[in-house]
């Protein structure tokens, strides 16, 4: 069909005023999510440093990392002497967050950071310094966690430690390294893929204080 000159002119013009309204929708939306998305946290990205005085540990700079507890990737960050912290799905909560924060550290390899973890006991505080707050932690359990039980390691990793499923309604800590010792005591040598021996010694705390 042939259009007169004004006709045509009403119809470019329509098609100019909505590929610009697509344009604006395709650069405005998409970017503001963007930022969404990829905003980091800081819960996820940045090492925290923990001090149990009660046991001599002082700036223990403890590494997160995506991962579980104990695996590859954070038995590497152990091996340098720091301490290591999984999150994602089968990690656990950042510091000072509703949850369980799961810190692990040798014992006898790379300094021993968590040498005396043994001792710590009900009532002793925990530290953890980051992103510019202190959270302060008092421990009120000790756990023992086996690596060839998947109900003892899911309990050991609960968003509330040794309550696989229960919802949690507060922040807590388990401060975890292994039971070498007591196991090659007991006769126990067994070791997994990466050294682990069966037992872990677990401390778990909560979150008394924010500043």
């Amino acid at each position: 069909m042939h259009l007169g000159p004004v006709a045509a002119a009403r119809t470019v013009s329509r098609a100019a005023v909505t590929a610009a309204a697509a344009v604006c929708l395709l650069t405005a939306v998409p970017a503001t999510g963007a930022r969404a998305a990829t905003a980091p946290d800081p819960a996820r990205t940045e090492a925290a440093v923990l001090t149990a005085p009660a046991i001599g540990v002082a700036g223990l700079r403890v590494v997160p990392y995506e991962g579980t507890t104990d695996d590859a990737a954070g038995t590497r960050i152990q091996d340098r002497g720091d301490a290591a912290s999984p999150y994602g799905e089968r990690g656990g909560a950042g510091p000072g967050e509703v949850g369980n924060y799961l810190v692990t550290a040798h014992r006898l390899s790379a300094g021993g950071p968590l040498h005396d973890l043994p001792a710590l006991k009900k009532g002793d505080e925990v530290r953890v310094a980051h992103a510019g707050r202190e959270y302060r932690y008092e421990i009120t359990a000790t756990r023992s966690t086996s690596f060839r039980s998947a109900d003892s390691l899911a309990a050991q990793r609960a968003a509330v430690p040794g309550r696989p499923g229960e919802r949690p309604t507060r922040a807590m800590i388990t401060l975890s390294t292994c039971a070498t010792p007591e196991d090659d005591a007991a006769g126990n040598h067994w070791r997994d893929a990466l050294g682990n021996p069966e037992h872990r010694i677990d401390k778990v705390g909560v979150l008394v204080s924010t500043r």
